[in-house]
């Protein structure tokens, strides 16, 4: 492996030289103690070692088997590879080409229910895009209980609370804004792309005031709309009986006392609340916080004025819903504001099982890691991945996904482009696939 160091605003580092890019790993963007906002990081002492992958957030699989737990998305993204974990996870990851200059940049925010997910694993990759002369960054931030706990009593001392994994995201977004140039990045080029809770997670951004006018376009995968539209965020006060069973659990008289609890006690203490309560999901989902969520700024009137990338996959979870709030979220777009919302259906069924276009499946194609996977692809499924990584080339540059690789693609909801064995512009086929879906293929995370 040969390596290279480079000067950036915060100091030399020392990165990975592949063959067509430049490889930085685990760059630390912040700082923070349990239920703490994050501090953005400022220079470093020496030369920082960006040659390995440092901690993600604690999650199901730090303490128990992945492979037994989520043995679907295991062997799709995590197979063979090993992680560490930590609630000191402020690190980010960062592709470049090997002679960047003002160069465009994607950030990417994944997905996993806002409880797990790490930007090491499998899928991920910024080499594609590197070599098509763009800057790709995938960030860790804190997750579940770590990430997740709104308690009103943690509230800090303006009287804000909860979604530290949100705050930061946005610490690593504003990092990247102040030190990208020192990487050959434009900061004023900045695309957000976001699947399932990163998708989310840019929809909440794109009203996020402490990154007003910052983003130049955003692409949500999987997930526009599902908050702000259907599973609205509760309050504080809302959350408050569930994070009551968690500090019981945990054995905590006081929320407070949450800021000590070992980590993993802290996690079953969450697990178990999660069992006992009827639809737990939404009370570890980011909550009106006071400052990036307020019931006043996460409305769809709104929306922050750029090009928009909206993307799913055929048979995820249940299609026909997740089509109709994704033509809602579109629509709003549409008629207020100025710049064009684009939107792709992937509809390819990936050889391998009969899971068909499942949760998340686009993602091997759009980062090219098709060879990372174990299914026997095909020379179509390259010829896909080709198109679609193209496109999305194309939008982080212009804001328009129309380029050599894919027929005339046209803004707007009702015609998306179809990508699959004939990628073109096509109806939804939504409907087609929803007794597919109901039958338990689809999978979804």
């Amino acid at each position: 492996m040969d390596y290279i160091e480079k000067e950036t605003a915060c100091g030399v580092i020392r990165g990975i030289e592949k063959e067509t890019c430049l490889e930085f790993r685990s760059v630390r963007y912040a700082r923070a103690g349990r239920y703490e906002y994050p501090k953005q990081e400022g220079a470093w002492q020496g030369v920082y070692d960006a040659t390995v992958f440092k901690d993600c957030c604690y999650q199901h699989r730090a303490f128990e088997p992945d492979e037994k737990v989520n043995p679907f998305y295991h062997k799709e993204f995590r197979k063979g590879l090993s992680f560490t974990y930590s609630e000191d996870c402020f690190f980010l990851n960062i592709w470049t080409p090997k002679k960047a200059e003002n160069c465009p940049v994607l950030i990417f925010i994944h997905g996993g229910s806002f409880t797990g997910g790490s930007t090491d694993e499998a899928y991920i990759n910024g080499e594609r895009f590197a070599e098509k002369g763009i800057i790709t960054v995938a960030m860790n931030y804190r997750l579940g209980p770590y990430g997740f706990c709104a308690h009103p009593d943690l509230a800090d001392s303006s009287g804000v609370c909860g979604n530290y994994g949100l705050f930061d995201q946005t610490t690593a977004i504003q990092w990247v804004i102040d030190n990208i140039a020192s990487f050959g990045g434009n900061p004023q080029k900045i695309t957000l792309m976001g699947q399932s809770a990163g998708a989310m997670s840019v929809d909440i951004h794109m009203t996020n005031p402490l990154l007003k006018d910052k983003i130049a376009g955003a692409i949500l995968l999987s997930g526009a709309g599902l908050q702000r539209c259907v599973l609205k965020p509760l309050t504080t006060e809302k959350a408050k009986p569930f994070w009551e069973t968690v500090m019981k659990n945990a054995g905590c008289s006081s929320a407070k006392e949450l800021r000590t609890v070992d980590a993993k006690k802290l996690y079953y203490a969450w697990k178990d609340a999660c069992k006992t309560t009827k639809f737990s999901m939404p009370y570890t989902f980011p909550v009106y916080d006071g400052t990036i969520m307020t019931k006043e700024n996460f409305v769809l009137k709104k929306i922050a004025d750029v090009p928009y990338l909206l993307g799913s996959t055929c048979t995820d979870m249940i299609p026909i819903a997740l089509e109709g709030i994704m033509k809602k979220w579109a629509k709003h777009v549409e008629t207020h504001n100025t710049n064009p919302c684009y939107i792709y259906n992937f509809n390819r069924f990936l050889p391998g099982d009969d899971m068909g276009a499942w949760h998340s499946a686009d993602l091997l194609y759009l980062f090219s890691s098709l060879d990372f996977n174990w299914r026997p692809f095909e020379e179509i499924d390259y010829k896909i991945s080709a198109e679609l990584s193209d496109a999305v080339a194309a939008f982080v540059k212009t804001g328009n996904p129309n380029c050599e690789s894919v027929p005339d693609w046209k803004p707007g909801r009702k015609r998306p482009m179809s990508f699959c064995e004939n990628t073109g512009s096509d109806r939804w086929h939504t409907k087609d696939n929803l007794k597919y879906t109901l039958n338990g293929k689809g999978k979804t995370i």
